[in-house]
C-alpha cells in the first residue's frame, strides 16, 4: 500500500487516543518498568511528549521559514527525557496531553504551501513537512503498546500496520541482518539479509510487533533482529 498525507494526520488522532487512554498511572505505575529495556513508562510518557515539541520545531519551521531544530542536540533530548520522567505522574500525563494537543493545533494551521515547506528529522534527513504527520503516528502507536496499559498491536488500524511493516522493512534492508520472507494475510515484504531467506508467517499485528523490536520472533520461529531506530 501506499500511505496518504491524510491517512497519517487519520492515525496521529487515533494513535494519540489510544496514548492518552493507556497513560492513566499514578507515581507508583509510572514507574513500573515498560517492554523497552532501562526504560519506565515514564521514560516512554517523557519521550512521546518531547516528541510532540520536537515536532512542533518543525511545524514552525514549516510555517515560518525560521530553522527549527527538533532538538538542539542530542544530549538535550536525553535531558529532557530524564526531566520529564521525573515528574509527578500528574504532571507527566499533562504535559503527554497537552504538547500532543498544541502539535495538532500547530498542524491544523498550516496550509498547503506550509506543507510542502522542507524540514530536517532528527536524523538528518531533509523531507517536506508533509512528513510530520506520519513521523508523528509512529511515536503515538508504537508507544501507545510500550505503554503497557491495555494496548496492544491488535488495537492499531490494519493500514497503519501495513504501512509500518513497510516502513520498518525499507529501513532494515540497509542494515545486516538475516534474509527474511515475511507472510502475513494482508501482505508479504522480502527483507534482503545474510543467508536464505527464512520465511516467517503470522498475524499483521505480530509481525509489526516482530520487525520493530517488540517481540523477539520466538512465537514466530524467527530469527531475533537488531535494533529498529
Amino acid at each position: 500500500m501506499s500511505r496518504t498525507f491524510h491517512d497519517a494526520r487519520r492515525w496521529v488522532r487515533l494513535g494519540t487516543e489510544l496514548l492518552l487512554r493507556a497513560a492513566r498511572f499514578d507515581d507508583a505505575g509510572y514507574a513500573e518498568p515498560s517492554p523497552l529495556p532501562g526504560w519506565s513508562r515514564a521514560h516512554v510518557a517523557a519521550h512521546v511528549a518531547a516528541n510532540a515539541e520536537a515536532l512542533s520545531n518543525l511545524v514552525h519551521w514549516a510555517a515560518t521559514g525560521e530553522p527549527t531544530p527538533m532538538y538542539a542536540s542530542p544530549e538535550e533530548r536525553v535531558a529532557g527525557i530524564e526531566r520529564g520522567r521525573a515528574l509527578p505522574a500528574a504532571e507527566l500525563t499533562s504535559w503527554l496531553r497537552e504538547s500532543a494537543a498544541e502539535l495538532e493545533r500547530g498542524m491544523a494551521a498550516l496550509d498547503e504551501e506550509q506543507w510542502r515547506a522542507p524540514v530536517v528529522t532528527a536524523q538528518g534527513r531533509t523531507v517536506p513537512a508533509t512528513e510530520v504527520p506520519w513521523l508523528r503516528s509512529r511515536e503515538v502507536c508504537v508507544h501507545a503498546v510500550d505503554l503497557a496499559g491495555g494496548v496492544s498491536f491488535a488495537d492499531l488500524p490494519a493500514d497503519f500496520l501495513t504501512a509500518l511493516c513497510e516502513d520498518v522493512v525499507a529501513k532494515r534492508s540497509a542494515a545486516p541482518g538475516p534474509a527474511l520472507s515475511l507472510r502475513a494475510p494482508e501482505a508479504d515484504w522480502e527483507l534482503p539479509g545474510e543467508g536464505e531467506p527464512v520465511v516467517v508467517k503470522g498475524e499483521l499485528a505480530d509481525l509489526a510487533a516482530y520487525l520493530t523490536g517488540r517481540d523477539t520472533g520466538a512465537a514466530l520461529s524467527a530469527p531475533t533482529l537488531g535494533a529498529w531506530l
